[in-house]
């Protein structure tokens, strides 16, 4: 008894340790010029989190809730289908508090998601059946768990512990950052991958003000939000295109941006190269995002989005290479100035 004890204390201890390692970003406010008008848009730095990237905040709530509740117990395997930044979160923290973890993931990810992986010592299986589905990761995920209970599936994609984490802490922390320089948020803007962020900073956000808007992000080459479902490929690797998961909530996006995966590049290649903030894809695509937004609200708008991991993920790919410009692509016709860090 206890050595029970004993255990469960070290399990709220280790939490307790991984917690103070998530979340206080800063919020970065871009500085640049569109269309001949000075904008400034506000970006949450994700990448400052244990494992470099945003969905550090849902694994973290998905283990307190779990361990709490008892549906996670030191020694289970925990199984997830991911497309590379949820599984590298939960691979590290599973480690962390004891636990195997066995990992789902498309074949097309990037080589650096599978390498990180690895290094957290998961059991990385590699989905190619119907050109590497998440889908069918998903399938595979739930059939290994089933009718064991000694596996903890966290299906990110359904689990309110996801959109719970945003809205308890990321959102309070961007209405905190933004106060301290006498802002208050008129819209939020997110890629959507499971929906836990937009869905629950959007709810944050409107219990500050009720007429704060939430916009979605998707790809233009592979449309599952918009009324016309265009499936097809895209490089907006994190962005589900699939399916609509069953965290997102229609009712309550104002609407959708279709931003084409270049543009999103050469943002990303952008603010690296003239600002030194070393982003992922998604993270340019929330930036054009955002500012598509600001357009449609008023130049002066104040609008949050975020930067939800950084380039190292991604150095295998298109974002190292020189991309085509499409006279449609709003990158290229930015002028950065500069940012500001925001840690208030």
């Amino acid at each position: 008894m206890q050595s029970l004890s004993n255990q469960s204390l070290c399990i709220q201890d280790r939490i307790s340790s991984l917690a103070s390692m998530v979340g206080n970003t800063p919020l970065i406010a871009l500085h640049m010029s569109w269309k001949g008008r000075r904008r400034v848009i506000y970006a949450k730095a994700e990448y400052f989190n244990l494992t470099g990237s945003i969905k550090d905040r849902m694994a973290l709530n998905i283990f307190q809730e779990g361990f709490r509740t008892g549906q996670i117990k030191h020694g289970d395997t925990i199984v997830e289908a991911t497309s590379g930044s949820s599984g590298i979160a939960l691979a590290s923290f599973a480690r962390a508090l004891g636990n195997p973890i066995r990992i789902y993931m498309p074949c097309t990810v990037s080589e650096e998601r599978k390498a990180m992986l690895r290094s957290f010592g998961a059991d990385l299986r590699l989905v190619e059946h119907d050109c590497g589905s998440i889908s069918y990761a998903r399938t595979s995920a739930a059939n290994f768990a089933k009718d064991r209970d000694d596996v903890f599936l966290p299906d990110q994609f359904a689990n309110e512990a996801n959109s719970r984490s945003h809205e308890a802490a990321t959102g309070p922390e961007i209405l905190r950052q933004l106060a301290s320089v006498g802002r208050q948020p008129d819209a939020f803007v997110a890629g959507v991958g499971t929906g836990g962020t937009i869905m629950g900073v959007g709810r944050a956000l409107r219990k500050s003000n009720a007429k704060v808007r939430t916009y979605a992000i998707e790809p233009a080459d592979s449309s599952s939000l918009s009324l016309e479902r265009r499936p097809g490929k895209h490089r907006l690797q994190g962005l589900n295109t699939e399916f609509v998961p069953a965290l997102l909530k229609k009712e309550e996006i104002t609407n959708t941006f279709a931003v084409r995966d270049g543009d999103a590049i050469i943002m990303a290649q952008r603010l690296a190269s003239q600002l030194g903030l070393a982003v992922g894809i998604s993270s340019g695509a929330n930036v054009i995002g955002a500012l598509l937004a600001q357009d449609q609200i008023g130049q002066e708008a104040t609008v949050v989005t975020v930067f939800c991991d950084d380039n190292k993920k991604y150095l295998s790919t298109d974002l190292v290479r020189t991309e085509p410009v499409r006279p449609d692509y709003i990158s290229p016709d930015l002028e950065l100035f500069g940012f500001q860090s925001i840690t208030s």
